[in-house]
């Protein structure tokens, strides 16, 4: 028995060129084969119950392009004044109750002392404009003298002496005479 050599690689080659088509084949069919299935996805597919149809339209696009704030013109002529005890006791008193984030306890006359000798115009301009992580309390739901009520009051209750401020008078608008 003789070997040949020859013999073997005709076997191979064959094997290996059956496996080249099969490759080749797959090759080609698998694009058209993912592109058909996109294709019958997208043209069959239902939106879901409550996405855009051409009458929720307009609605949609007012709903995006919608105002993110508004701004709110009070008239305060007619509104009344809260005390210093209500100011504190609606917005200051999450932080100065606890004394969270660093804030004088209220009653607190050793933490309030510091505070108390610069004097009741720094107290208001720190409750107005916010200090360290105080916010600023001027502009926002108690006008400046109900804010300045409520630094009295805590100032006071810490063991300051300082009058509480009173209330703005309101302008009225006389009427003009005929001349």
């Amino acid at each position: 028995m003789s070997y040949n050599a020859h013999d073997g690689a005709d076997a191979g080659s064959g094997s290996q060129s059956g496996r080249a088509f099969k490759v080749g084949v797959f090759a080609l069919l698998m694009p058209a084969v993912v592109t058909a299935s996109l294709v019958y996805y997208v043209v069959s597919h239902t939106p879901p119950a409550g996405t855009l149809n051409a009458s929720s339209m307009p609605a949609a696009v007012a709903q995006r392009i919608a105002k993110v704030g508004t701004l709110q013109v009070r008239d305060n002529s007619t509104r009344v004044q809260h005390t210093g005890e209500e100011v504190f006791k609606r917005t200051c008193t999450a932080c100065h109750s606890t004394g969270a984030l660093g804030s004088p306890k209220f009653g607190d006359s050793a933490a309030w002392a510091p505070r108390i000798a610069t004097g009741f115009e720094a107290l208001l301009l720190s409750a107005l404009k916010g200090k360290n992580n105080m916010m600023a309390q001027g502009g926002g739901e108690y006008d400046d003298s109900e804010v300045a009520r409520a630094v009295v009051y805590m100032a006071n209750a810490g063991g300051a002496k300082f009058a509480e401020p009173k209330a703005p008078a309101t302008v009225a608008s006389a009427p003009v005479a005929a001349k």
